[in-house]
């Protein structure tokens, strides 16, 4: 995977633009960018051939789909084997309550974000599916009150 240092200022331009916004098409991202077309194209092969560029997508409105309800939960595993935690994994890669999962270090093995429409979509869940999940020992969770920040940005 290629590193921050050896991407050039033109790089860096393509995935800023990218990353506002991935519908543009060459020419645009070209014009934005002060290159080419074509070696705008060049340049986003390589760059999603070195990994730096992953898969476009568009972000959808939680709110406008019913799932505004932001629940931060902290899982806590029975046992910390390999197999425990593929089998968790596996687990959380099944729900699509389930937004982000992160592996953590301290005191917490785990740390989800859940959209639900409400609270007692939320107790649904995590009564009959997280806390039924025989790996999981203990969770905690976390009602966010409203978001302050959000990005899907990097910083280049």
């Amino acid at each position: 995977m290629k590193q921050t240092d050896q991407l050039d200022a033109c790089d860096r331009r393509i995935i800023r633009e990218l990353q506002r916004d991935a519908g543009l098409s060459h020419a645009a991202l070209a014009e934005k960018v002060g290159a080419s077309a074509a070696s705008v194209w060049r340049r986003v092969r390589q760059l999603e051939k070195d990994g730096v560029l992953g898969r476009s997508v568009r972000l959808a409105s939680a709110e406008a789909l019913g799932r505004a309800v932001n629940v931060l939960c902290q899982i806590r595993m029975t046992r910390q084997t390999i197999e425990a935690r593929a089998e968790f994994e596996d687990f959380i890669q099944s729900r699509a309550e389930i937004v982000e999962c992160y592996a953590m270090s301290g005191e917490w093995d785990y740390l989800l974000r859940i959209a639900v429409r409400d609270v007692a979509d939320y107790d649904h869940f995590v009564m009959r599916g997280v806390l039924a999940h025989p790996s999981v020992a203990h969770a905690a969770s976390n009602f966010a009150l409203r978001q302050v920040k959000y990005t899907t940005e990097i910083p280049v």
